[in-house]
């Protein structure tokens, strides 16, 4: 089991600190989530909440996410970097493949991407973005990430991007992982069609199989069953090596988790235990390491 942690309203300035701690005890990865702003007045309801509000305040940080996993893989040597998750279709695809490509040739290996179509749209808008069409342009992008960071003379010609010749430096020394995120039937079935693998949020064992069902039938449908196939997903309940364990069989490859903070808490609008100073998330760290991360393959 790949054990992730989540930097979701945590300080950024402390982020690079936390993330060597974790580098140092063993844990896999770090996951980056994205907003780009906070309007005041938002025209999308939130679809996670009743009443369509943020459960977040409006001064949480949300740091770009390729800069800050550039600064935490300078100070790591073997954690990896993804999304929970990347908006991309809000941004133009050049600058996509810019920054995802500058940030592996700084990690090398150890860089992922986890996409989805988004929901907010103040965002699009904001950047200038078609917020109807995201989805469609999600699925070209995949591609068109994956042609651009080739190497060497690249071009790409879709339904919604075309990219002349060019060369586009410095480019991932290693291909790129890319996964999608999303529980809709379109967004299951871009992960099961186009990608390396699937993001998901939270969910109880029983909630966990049942979505994990869907993405696996929508593989049998494309033929790729057999191939491998990150799935990844936050699992509720009492932090044991049974609980993990049990992850796994449901074909769960990695779990995110945050030793330092209640998920119901946190998602509850309660983030004190995300906003403290770098040393104190070593304590937690190191006893989940011990009790959990240890003793799982």
């Amino acid at each position: 089991m790949k054990f992730w942690c989540g930097t979701a309203f945590m300080n950024t300035s402390e982020m690079p600190a936390v993330a060597g701690m974790l580098d140092a005890n063993g844990y896999h990865g770090i996951l980056v989530s994205d907003h780009l702003v906070y309007p005041k007045e938002m025209k999308t309801p939130y679809p996670a909440t009743p009443d369509g509000k943020l459960f977040w305040p409006p001064e949480t940080e949300w740091p770009d996410p390729w800069v800050l996993i550039a600064a935490m893989a300078a100070v790591t040597t073997d954690l990896h970097f993804g999304n929970n998750v990347y908006i991309a279709p809000a941004r133009p695809l050049l600058e996509v493949a810019k920054q995802v490509a500058t940030a592996a040739a700084i990690a090398g290996c150890r860089v992922s991407i986890g996409l989805s179509a988004g929901w907010m749209r103040d965002e699009f808008e904001l950047f200038g973005q078609d917020f109807d069409n995201r989805g469609r342009r999600l699925d070209e992008m995949v591609d068109a990430l994956r042609a651009l960071w080739q190497g060497g003379w690249v071009s790409w010609q879709g339904e919604f991007y075309d990219i002349p010749e060019m060369t586009i430096e410095p480019h991932p020394p290693h291909p790129v992982p890319v996964l999608c995120g999303g529980e809709s039937a379109a967004a299951l079935k871009r992960a099961a069609r186009l990608c390396d693998g699937w993001v998901g949020t939270a969910y109880t064992l029983d909630e966990a199989e049942h979505v994990i069902g869907r993405l696996n039938g929508y593989r049998r449908d494309y033929g790729r069953e057999n191939e491998p196939f990150e799935i990844i997903a936050t699992v509720r309940g009492e932090p044991t090596p049974d609980l993990y364990e049990r992850a796994a069989e449901l074909g769960i490859t990695g779990v995110m988790v945050s030793p330092w903070a209640n998920w119901e808490r946190t998602h509850a609008g309660d983030h004190r235990d995300l906003k403290k100073p770098a040393e104190r998330y070593r304590e937690p760290i190191e006893r989940f390491a011990e009790e959990i991360v240890a003793k799982l393959p």
